[in-house]
């Protein structure tokens, strides 16, 4: 097997990206996966999407840009031992707030839902950068998570544009109640 297709397999067999976690590769693959293990981030990054497609516009493409932008950030701050206080908690709130937002069909002026994004961004980057494994590549694995953010992003936006295509529009905001349920749950766990 080419080193390329192996290293194609091994993003779609979570077993084998995780056989040989040091160098690019390994940092790339734990950075790609991290955010689909836990369900708070997967919520806020599907609800930044949701949000996104439900204020239209210009936010669709901004409102995420700045989630991943800022994200980085926090990242880097994490990754360097830089404490953010109540950073836990600030990502449950994330979630909690998305969701309500979401539910809500709150739409805010550009300036201000790019900047609360980026507060929940601050959070989960954080949380990425300091959950890093140590013997890996920094960069390679805030590509990966930045990569799976995105998709996470796009996977929102497409099913909220879908969504308003095709179904009521209480139906993204019954996603969004969901999402904020996840919250308390894992407010409670």
């Amino acid at each position: 097997m080419s080193k390329s297709a192996w290293s194609l397999s091994s993003l779609l067999l979570p077993s084998v990206a995780f056989a040989h976690p040091g160098g690019d590769a390994g940092g790339f693959v734990h950075g790609l996966l991290h955010p689909f293990g836990g369900l708070d981030h997967v919520c806020a990054m599907l609800a930044v999407g949701l949000w996104a497609a439900q204020i239209g516009g210009r936010s669709v493409w901004a409102v995420p840009l700045a989630f991943v932008g800022v994200m980085a950030l926090g990242s880097a701050l994490g990754a360097l031992g830089v404490a953010l206080p109540f950073a836990e908690q600030g990502v449950v709130l994330s979630v909690l707030l998305l969701g309500v937002l979401v539910a809500a069909a709150v739409r805010l002026p550009l300036w201000l839902s790019g900047s609360l994004a980026g507060l929940f961004a601050l959070w989960h980057g954080h949380a990425h950068g300091a959950e890093m494994p140590a013997a890996i590549s920094g960069m390679a694995y805030a590509l990966g998570f930045m990569l799976a953010t995105v998709s996470l992003h796009v996977a929102g936006i497409g099913f909220g544009l879908a969504m308003q295509q095709r179904l009521p529009a209480r139906v993204i905001r019954f996603a969004g109640a969901g999402i904020a349920l996840c919250a308390v749950y894992l407010a409670m766990a």
